[in-house]
């Protein structure tokens, strides 16, 4: 069973990858040196740190896919998360979904992750 790794991003970042048919990553990717990801157990967490925040997007990616790229380092807590050191072309993109924001400024996850 492949392994299901997710990004979280901001709409009008991603429109304007896919007019390049690749991302290079938000700013705080591109700062870090390398593109966060997060599993289906971390992606929540990850999500509080855009707490309140609409127009994003779930991006669903099979992390076989990335190659050699993906590296699995610790972060939070030590847990080991996905790091993509290169760009993400459209191509390795399984979904592209909206992230609906609660009223309570929680993002919704229903039908998007296990």
């Amino acid at each position: 069973m492949a392994r299901l790794i997710y990004k979280i991003v901001p709409e009008a970042l991603w429109r304007t990858a896919e007019a390049l048919a690749e991302f290079d990553g938000a700013p705080v990717d591109l700062a870090d040196g390398y593109m966060h990801f997060s599993t289906a157990e971390q992606v929540r967490e990850t999500a509080a740190h855009f707490a309140g925040q609409r127009d994003l997007l779930l991006l669903t990616v099979e992390a076989e896919r990335l190659g050699e790229t993906l590296k699995w380092e610790p972060s939070r807590g030590g847990d080991p998360f996905p790091h993509l050191y290169g760009k993400l072309q459209l191509a390795d993109v399984l979904r592209v979904d909206k992230l609906p924001l609660r009223e309570d400024g929680t993002h919704d996850f229903s039908g998007l992750v296990p």
